[in-house]
This record gives structure tokens, sequence and C-alpha cells, in this order.
């Protein structure tokens, strides 16, 4: 049975600085009680990731990322149903199975959702702490406009 509401998945991990990206985004998507879509938190282990999507037709994964070519607080955007991820573009994971592992083996399995994309900010700290920098702090605004065609900030 699949289901038909957008899951919106936010990965990362709030005591890493800006790898906390994806949770802070939780945290303001649940804030604007949105309806029509799920909100889900993960550290970002791919088994975990895998098993959220089971069964979704859409899915948007929203997570940090360290490309090494970009300035923090750029976004990058992946059709993953099309592309293929880069292994090492979300580096600062803390499991060796991730974001872009777990898409590429469920693509393989055929078990990819029909929709997946991926927007990643590019980070700028990964060290232990909470707090997003700066840049980071406001690409989480810029996020929501991208996810919400009708957000409004206050």
């Amino acid at each position: 049975m699949t289901n038909k509401r957008p899951l919106i998945l936010c990965v990362g991990n709030r005591l890493r600085r800006d790898d906390g990206f994806g949770p802070v985004v939780a945290d303001e998507l649940r804030s604007l009680e949105i309806s029509d879509m799920d909100i889900e938190e993960s550290w970002g282990e791919g088994t975990k990731l895998m098993q959220a999507w089971e069964g979704r037709s859409h899915v948007i994964i929203v997570d940090a990322a360290h490309s090494g070519t970009a300035e923090p607080g750029v976004f990058h955007y992946f059709n993953a149903t099309e592309t293929e991820i880069p292994r090492d573009f979300f580096r600062y994971t803390t499991h060796r199975f991730g974001v872009a592992e777990a898409v590429e083996l469920a693509r393989n399995l055929k078990a990819l959702p029909p929709q997946v994309e991926i927007y990643a900010v590019e980070g700028e700290d990964f060290g232990n702490g909470e707090g997003l920098t700066l840049r980071v702090e406001q690409a989480v605004e810029g996020i929501l406009k991208r996810l919400l065609p009708n957000y409004k900030p206050d």
C-alpha cells in the first residue's frame, strides 16, 4: 500500500553544529502545523531511512552537506529518482551507511520511492556543539520557501 502524503525526512545531529540543519528545519515545519505532509527526523542511518520511506510515493530529504566546492549556506538539489548521489557529499554523517548509500541501495533493490528529492545546505562547522553557524541558520528560511511555496515568514 502506497502512502501518497509526502514525507519530509529531516536528517542530522543537533550536537554536531551545522549537521543539525535537518532537525532545525523539522522543528520549523512542525511549528507551522502543516496538515498535508508528514515530517520525520532522523540521525541519517541508512537502514532507518529506508524503513521510513518504505511505501511512500514522494520523499523529500533535508540534510547538511559538505561538497568542498560551495560556500556555506548554498543549497544543493538532487532529484534522486533520476540522479546518483555522490557518496562523499554527506561525509560528515556518523554512519558509514547514510543518505547516499541508502538511496543507491534502494535504487538497486527497486525499493526507491517513485519520487525522491534531496535538499542539502552546504555546512561550515560540523564539530561538536549545538547551534548552526550564521549562514546555515539563514538558510532555514530559504528551505522553507522551497518546500512550501505559500510560505511567508512572520
